[in-house]
């Protein structure tokens, strides 16, 4: 999380998100980066509009339906828990869509 966090705080204050910079933030908090990893999310974030996946991720969190949610969002961690983790390929066209959720 501290990684997604880091883009997160060079975005809102206006600076480029690079390797350098996400390690110099990680960095200073104190945080073990691993380069393989920011080098993962810069590719990921390539090509994806922060502002805009801000806004929908915000219009889907006021949705009434994630209040709806929330009873069935407790059971979700003993299902997970049940299953192994499996180790699938990812597409970096997924990855982007994926991080681009979290920014909400």
């Amino acid at each position: 999380m501290e990684y997604i966090y880091s883009a997160m705080v060079l975005y809102s204050a206006g600076k480029d998100i690079t390797e350098n910079a996400v390690a110099g933030i990680l960095k200073a908090a104190g945080v073990d980066a691993d380069a393989a990893k920011i080098k993962a999310l810069i590719a990921s974030l390539e090509g994806v509009d922060i502002k805009e996946a801000i806004a929908s991720a915000s219009v889907m969190a006021a949705a009434p339906a994630a209040a709806a949610g929330a009873p069935a969002a407790a059971a979700a961690p003993a299902a997970a828990a049940a299953e192994e983790p499996k180790e699938e390929a990812v597409s970096e066209e997924e990855a982007a869509a994926g991080l681009s959720a979290l920014f909400g």
